[in-house]
């Protein structure tokens, strides 16, 4: 298993995205951000992307910082403001003009490509050229990458594995084709959708990681798919269906 495992999705855009999400998740004004409770829940991504061993981009740590930095002038007394009529400049407002900016780059990114779905419906796509690759995104419909951060950070804390290991325990190997043939194998054993959590029957910190990386290819090549009903609900996880 490789120490360092690249997450290249669709849905896996960047801090702002993340933002978004947490925004939308939790139903927070986003004219009106409670810092300090999106930030432990921005930390708690990151925190789970650490023991994951997932390739964080800088540019995550950077709004970290940035989050910590505004929670803390927050927390500072306000300075007497001797003028009355001084505008005291609220230190979100910056963050909350970045993400009202890119709230309507993505909406119109989203439009975009639904009309390209409909336009490929009406014309065929040229062939692919000589060495060309395709992409598989993950399928539509399904759970995002947040929520899977989400549920693997909860596997990880009902494991209690986020402690540092042991530098004595020697690291055991687990092949991630291994794995995917193992989750199919269960996919099929059960012949319906089972829960994302009985995919970890195994306390180690390094099976876990194996797993979590294992379902993420199986979506990626379209083989599973995995689905939340309704926010905060468990995730499910099922053989795809073209």
């Amino acid at each position: 298993m490789p120490d360092h495992y690249q997450v290249k999705l669709e849905t896996f855009e960047g801090p702002l995205d993340l933002l978004l999400h947490l925004i939308n998740k939790y139903e927070i004004d986003i004219y009106d951000i409670p810092v300090k409770e999106i930030t432990a829940q921005y930390m708690a991504y990151i925190h789970t992307m650490q023991q994951l061993e997932l390739n964080i981009a800088s540019e995550y740590l950077v709004m970290a910082a940035t989050l910590l930095e505004i929670k803390s002038k927050q927390l500072l007394p306000n300075p007497t403001v001797e003028i009355e009529d001084e505008y005291e400049e609220d230190p979100r407002e910056e963050l909350m003009r970045r993400l009202i900016e890119y709230r309507k780059y993505k909406e119109a990114a989203e439009h975009l490509k639904e009309r390209e779905v409909e336009q490929s419906q009406v014309h065929t796509r040229p062939p692919l050229q000589m060495g060309q690759e395709e992409s598989y995104p993950l399928p539509e419909g399904g759970a995002n990458i947040y929520d899977m951060i989400e549920a693997i950070g909860k596997v990880l804390e009902r494991k209690k594995w986020n402690r540092p290991m042991e530098t004595s325990v020697q690291r055991q190997e687990i092949p991630i084709d291994q794995r995917m043939d193992e989750i199919m194998e269960k996919l099929e054993e059960f012949e319906h959708p089972i829960s994302f959590y009985q995919l970890f029957p195994n306390k180690t910190r390094t099976y876990i990681v194996a797993t979590f990386i294992a379902i993420l290819e199986l979506m990626k090549q379209r083989k599973v798919n995995c689905k939340q009903e309704k926010q905060l609900d468990e995730l499910i996880v099922y053989r795809y269906q073209s």
